[in-house]
């Protein structure tokens, strides 16, 4: 340990000198030696610590999410150069570059985080120890000792002996039921976490080993923090608790407002969109019109959740604009085509060929403009039609041959009357 807390010693000084900070100003509330000023103090250093790493945690995201997306294209470069490691190293480096990501970047919040952990572990360790550490003097290690958090010392763990216990001014059973408590929240946060992210924020489209490794770890974190923490003193377990809490509710808002896409999640955001599109008529912020524009930039990959959202706007008389607006439409039947281009239904309408007649529809050509055709015999005027013998009297079409047409012989009727012969 001594090793490590030399590795770290150039930001002991600095977390100490604001762990006094904020001793100062929550001492005048809660009085110096109190656990509430010690214990707050450390609460504040993780929220400072945490805001400071935001951009990073975005970076985070982003990376996550960029890996979820190369996952089927490393897996077909895996299965592809199974047989020859290096070339498939070479791949794998060359999708990085080319996609612009970078594995270690889902690991950035964590990494950035650690020596802020490890000068606080050797800063609570010189208290339990008392030496003094960084801008912490006598008067302040007395103070800090004399702190105890339900019982707890602040410096107190779960494996310290009665007699060392004790010597902090506290009993055993209350270091170890006060530790206890504190693992089981500590492990039941970082559970809770993973799981979210897991059953809520994870594309389902996509089946590949790294989302079986995210559930692996989703029951192995806990179990290491169960493992290690009763080796931790009861001010670090504040500030592992204390910054799991905080990771599960920043997460819980990035599933709330930016989800991943193909994910539960952004099924449940887009029909909190909708909802709120069809009531107030457009978008609320930058947020909504970002996620809106690249749902219409995605075109014919969308996934069945954004094809959804698009279609429930279209009814509801709304189109996405590829801004990421949301317009109303000429009329409550918006038609939309797959590259996100919004045409109103009148518009649509009249693309429609119009409508044929039966008459053309049965001789299979329709007519042209001043084209005259003859009537069929149930569109002709009634008194069009001819009657009694007039209508027997007149030839049929085509029925017949040549020879009885030219003399005149009708079938079934009387003979027509020769004309007389000019003189």
């Amino acid at each position: 340990m001594d090793t490590i807390a030399s590795l770290f010693s150039f930001i002991t000084t600095p977390v100490s000198w604001v762990i006094v900070q904020f001793h100062t100003v929550y001492g005048k509330i809660f009085g110096p030696d109190t656990g509430w000023a010690w214990g707050l103090s450390i609460v504040s250093l993780v929220i400072l610590i945490r805001i400071c790493l935001i951009p990073l945690f975005v970076k985070q995201i982003k990376a996550t999410r960029a890996m979820q997306t190369l996952q089927p294209e490393m897996k077909k470069i895996q299965e592809r150069y199974k047989n020859d490691k290096q070339r498939q190293s070479e791949e794998m480096m060359k999708l990085y570059k080319e996609t612009g990501t970078n594995p270690l970047s889902s690991c950035l919040p964590i990494l950035a985080q650690s020596p802020f952990f490890f000068a606080l572990y050797h800063v609570l360790n010189g208290i339990a120890s008392g030496d003094t550490i960084g801008v912490i003097n006598q008067s302040l290690l007395e103070s800090a000792q004399k702190a105890h958090i339900f019982g707890a010392p602040l410096a107190a763990k779960f494996t310290d002996s009665a007699a060392k216990a004790e010597s902090l001014g506290a009993s055993l059973t209350d270091v170890r039921v006060v530790t206890a408590i504190m693992i089981v929240l500590m492990s039941a946060s970082q559970f809770f976490t993973q799981r979210q992210l897991m059953t809520k924020n994870v594309d389902t489209s996509v089946k590949t080993p790294f989302m079986q490794q995210q559930k692996m770890l989703m029951y192995i974190f806990p179990v290491m923090f169960a493992v290690f923490g009763i080796n931790f003193p009861v001010g670090v377990l504040v500030y592992w608790l204390t910054t799991n809490v905080w990771t599960m509710g920043q997460q819980m808002y990035v599933i709330h407002n930016n989800p991943t896409p193909g994910s539960k999640a952004q099924a449940a955001y887009l029909e909190r969109l909708y909802k709120h599109v069809t009531h107030a008529g457009k978008t609320r912020n930058r947020g909504q019109r970002a996620i809106i524009k690249a749902i219409v930039a995605k075109g014919r990959d969308r996934n069945e959740a954004e094809r959804k959202f698009i279609n429930a706007l279209n009814k509801a008389g709304f189109a996405a604009q590829a801004d990421g607006t949301v317009v109303k439409g000429e009329s409550q039947d918006v038609a939309q085509t797959e590259d996100g281009t919004a045409t109103s239904a009148a518009a649509a309408k009249r693309q429609q060929p119009k409508r044929q007649s039966k008459s053309q529809r049965q001789s299979g050509s329709p007519k042209a403009a001043g084209e005259t055709t003859s009537l069929s015999k149930s569109d002709e005027p009634e008194d069009a039609k001819p009657s009694g013998a007039a209508q027997q009297a007149a030839p049929k079409a085509g029925s017949g041959g040549r020879s009885k047409a030219q003399s005149g012989q009708r079938k079934g009727g009387p003979q027509r009357p020769k004309s007389p012969s000019k003189k």
